[in-house]
């Protein structure tokens, strides 16, 4: 089981985007409170109607508006947005008469969020059958179970800029020096040394090397051995351990989303490029020239006389 922000691969940035778009939609209480699109005229705009579900989507496209939440033109935000349709509209049917839709580039652009529109859609549609409630709590109780494994530590240690500063500082440790005595006189770490070189709790799976397997092999109230970091050599003594508290459902439900949507996008896109017909075009290779170098306009005179 994988745990969150483990994500990797070639098709993370598109899916994650995606994903960021879709998730929101993708939530079982969401769709529950999916209000079928309906002909109720909000507005006329030059005889184009804007219709009430067209602000309730934009509403909710903006977070105005909470999931089962009751929406329509007595609702302190439907003005608002509806005023921002209105302009949108008017503005795009001034593009239109200026001829702006027939340019080449506005139909690239055009086209480019068509693209992106049927893209989400197409996930959504997708997606819907696999974020339920049911994989949400299945997902919830895989991750609690793997949090469940990382302990939080409480740590002190003492930062030396080399591997002799640190064996004598262990010598002096082991000899029955106090730590905080230790840490106030050599340690070069700014931040815990007048604290007694206290870190605090950490998860140590959280820790960059070494510091996982070394608090690993240290029992509390013990002295590790010296090691290396990137930052120097450590001294580190494990105070305390616990057992980290999970977070609640509600806490994880946006991120178990998240994922289980990444999960389906990554699938649904590897399928697409294996059955695709994907042709890259082929760099161009530009030559460089010196400044020594004639170009093929530039030819040398013979010498004349």
């Amino acid at each position: 089981m994988q745990r969150f922000g483990e994500h990797r691969g070639p098709i993370i940035a598109l899916a994650l985007c995606i994903a960021s778009l879709s998730a929101c939609d993708t939530d079982p209480q969401v769709r529950a409170s999916t209000r079928q699109v309906d002909g109720a005229t909000a507005a006329l705009v030059n005889n184009e109607a804007i219709y009430i579900s067209d602000v309730e989507l934009e509403a909710a496209a903006q977070g105005r508006i909470e999931p089962n939440t009751p929406f329509g033109p007595d609702h302190p935000e439907f003005e608002p947005v509806l005023e921002q349709l209105i302009d949108q509209r008017l503005l795009a049917q001034e593009a239109v008469r200026r001829g702006l839709d027939l340019d080449p580039e506005a139909r690239r652009r055009l086209e480019a969020g068509r693209e992106r529109l049927l893209g989400n859609i197409l996930v959504e549609n997708l997606v819907a059958n696999e974020v339920t409630d049911e994989a949400i709590d299945e997902m919830y109780a895989a991750q609690v179970e793997l949090q469940q494994l990382d302990d939080e530590v409480r740590l002190r240690h003492i930062l030396v800029d080399s591997e002799d500063e640190a064996n004598a500082v262990l010598a002096e440790l082991q000899g029955g020096r106090d730590f905080t005595e230790a840490a106030f006189e050599h340690s070069k770490d700014i931040r815990t040394r007048l604290d007694g070189g206290n870190i605090g709790w950490v998860a140590p799976n959280e820790m960059s090397d070494p510091f996982p397997a070394v608090i690993g092999n240290t029992s509390v109230g013990e002295l590790s051995e010296v090691f290396q970091s990137e930052q120097g050599w450590h001294v580190l003594r494990v105070d305390e351990r616990r057992t980290r508290p999970p977070k609640t459902k509600a806490e994880m439900r946006p991120e178990i989303i998240t994922f289980l949507t990444f999960t389906q996008i990554s699938e649904i896109l590897r399928d697409l490029r294996t059955q695709a017909d994907i042709r890259r075009r082929e760099p161009v290779t530009i030559p460089v020239q010196t400044e020594d170098e004639p170009t093929d306009n530039e030819t040398e005179s013979p010498d004349t006389e």
